[in-house]
């Protein structure tokens, strides 16, 4: 995408230019999140693989967000992105 520019090619008298436009291809999931059981106490790993690395990733437990915390952690290591659960109680599910 940083490619997109105008380009040109100068000889003197005259020039040509030519305006290039990069698209990139749309963000998809490789691979879904996989629904998981886990009992009570212990830890859970949820992940997904992104189309594209380092793609932003917004964690969701319902309608809110979550955030970083004793109970939630999140890696994300090239086009795989990661949710860790601690200490997983019912209202987890």
């Amino acid at each position: 995408k940083s490619d997109s520019d105008t380009y040109s090619c100068d000889i003197g008298d005259a020039q040509s230019r030519a305006k290039l436009v990069v698209q990139e291809p749309p963000l998809r999931f490789k691979q879904e999140l996989q629904n998981e059981e886990v009992k009570e106490g212990k830890e859970v790993k949820l992940s997904c693989e992104l189309s594209k690395p380092g793609t932003p990733v917004t964690w969701l437990k319902g309608d809110t967000v979550l955030c970083a915390s004793d109970k939630y952690e999140f890696r994300q290591h090239g086009t795989v992105a990661e949710l860790i659960i601690r200490d997983v109680r019912p209202g987890d599910a």
